[in-house]
């Protein structure tokens, strides 16, 4: 298995909760625009009020402006109100699928830590594993608190 993804266990059956958001993270990386890299990308974060928010990646052709679809889907929760996330699936294209970039993994690590993150690619098992697996040293903002 890759380096980013070790540790990531197979899973072959999964709840009707994780298929929701598989199928939330399938259905929005449809939507994503990637005309540079042909990447698409979807995201679906549950919150811990039970809402599911996605997201999809947004490309630029100035690259440090493209958006990935983690980042969107925190954005979309956070305008919400939400602050606390149970678990997020990322969809993309490729086998075995792809985990978050680091900068994502920081995003989502900034509001739960242990995160459970499902990876999903077109075919084969899903993986999954905390946050904290795949980011193990996470820069944590020196304690300082978030207002509301």
């Amino acid at each position: 298995m890759a380096g980013s993804q070790a540790g990531m266990r197979r899973v072959t059956r999964l709840s009707a909760a994780d298929r929701e958001l598989v199928d939330a993270a399938r259905a929005v990386r449809e939507r994503a625009y990637a005309p540079y890299s042909q990447f698409l990308v979807g995201a679906a974060l549950r919150a811990s009020s039970g809402e599911i928010f996605a997201g999809c990646n947004v490309e630029n052709a100035s690259f440090g402006l493209t958006v990935c679809a983690e980042r969107h889907a925190v954005a979309a929760a956070v305008a919400a109100g939400e602050r606390s996330f149970l678990a997020i699936a990322i969809a993309s294209g490729s086998s075995p699928a792809a985990p978050p970039c680091g900068a994502c993994r920081q995003v989502l690590s900034e509001f739960t830590p242990e995160l459970s993150v499902l990876l999903v690619g077109p075919r084969g098992p899903a993986l999954r594993g905390p946050l904290s697996m795949l980011l193990p040293h996470r820069f944590s903002g020196l304690g300082r608190k978030t207002r509301r």
